[in-house]
């Protein structure tokens, strides 16, 4: 489908190379769009990945997958959006989403629903989609509130967090920085899932395994001990601008030791004190609609202040309203 000069085609196997070159020059896309790691559930999911060329160059491209007469940003990935180069102008990216819309219209997708990317994440300004949204009257079907703390502006933590820390040192805890997930994955994180949420992780111990063999410099496991027993620990994905709390989990003792004041004290101080950001994540309940507020309490007195993450259903039929942009 060809529209000013721009063509769309679905992502094949056959373009991953394709794919993966493009990402080194995209202002706004992470590890988690690289292939290998869209890839590690895809029996879970209907890829529907585009990319889009102008004069047989890829000049953007869309993390995806299908379900019904529905496209979305990748269900399976924390955040999406349209990947975008960093030489782009805002007027090829009006053409850009203008084709991708009219691609999906064409072949009976009715809507496309976006997860977006936090602005953390970009390596450049990259708004361009929000006021795209706003063109095509796309609805907003969701925000999420995530704290963050930003490493050029820290806030002082708070006393409580350091009457944490002294337990644990006084209970000498230490930190190990691994590359085996097993133990949190079996001793921490999965028990405490099942016993109070009735949920097992997103990534089993074989996926995050095979996903951190894959991307050893962007998932990195810290274990908190006490002598040789794990008592808690947390998993970090890094990005180039962010280190993001993936996931976080201690045993029952973690109050009387202070186990996670402890770890992420560190984390934040001194592992990641040179990350622009250090992202602890959502504490948002219900689709969105309630927060959970002793989490949030809690990563608040970090010195985590509120960004937050939209998320949009826009019809495919309005690339029609892009056409009088400019004038």
């Amino acid at each position: 489908m060809e529209s000013n000069t721009f063509s769309v085609k679905k992502y094949t196997a056959e373009d991953k190379l394709l794919w993966q070159k493009f990402l080194e020059n995209s202002k706004n896309a992470t590890f988690l769009f690289q292939r290998d790691f869209m890839e590690y559930h895809a029996d879970r999911f209907t890829d529907y990945s585009l990319l889009v060329f102008k004069k047989g160059k890829v000049v953007a491209a869309l993390p995806a997958n299908i379900s019904e007469n529905t496209a979305y940003s990748h269900q399976g990935l924390t955040y999406g959006g349209l990947l975008l180069q960093k030489k782009t102008k805002l007027k090829e990216v009006v053409l850009i989403f203008s084709s991708v819309l009219q691609f999906l219209n064409e072949a009976g997708i009715e809507h496309l629903h976006l997860k977006m990317l936090p602005k953390i994440y970009n390596l450049l300004p990259s708004d361009e989609m929000d006021y795209l949204l706003f063109i095509t009257e796309a609805e907003k079907v969701r925000t999420d509130v995530l704290s963050v703390i930003d490493n050029q502006n820290p806030l002082k933590i708070a006393a409580n967090r350091m009457e944490g820390v002294k337990k644990a040192n006084k209970s000498e805890l230490r930190i190990e920085e691994e590359n085996d997930f097993e133990p949190f994955w079996e001793k921490i994180l999965i028990p405490n899932l099942a016993l109070r949420h009735q949920a097992l992780p997103v990534h089993s111990f074989g996926e995050i395994t095979e996903l951190a063999n894959n991307f050893p410099k962007n998932i990195i496991q810290f274990n908190v001990y006490k002598a040789d027993e794990i008592v808690g620990g947390a998993t970090i994905f890094e990005t180039e601008t962010v280190a993001h709390v993936q996931y976080i989990s201690a045993n029952e003792d973690k109050q009387q030791l202070g186990t996670l004041d402890f770890l992420f004290e560190y984390l934040i101080t001194e592992r990641f004190r040179n990350k622009r950001y250090f992202d602890f994540g959502t504490s948002n309940e219900n689709h969105g609609k309630n927060i959970n507020e002793g989490l949030l309490y809690w990563k608040e007195c970090f010195g985590g202040r509120c960004i937050v993450q939209s998320f949009y259903e826009v019809k495919t039929a309005n690339y029609k309203k892009l056409a009088t942009v400019f004038l």
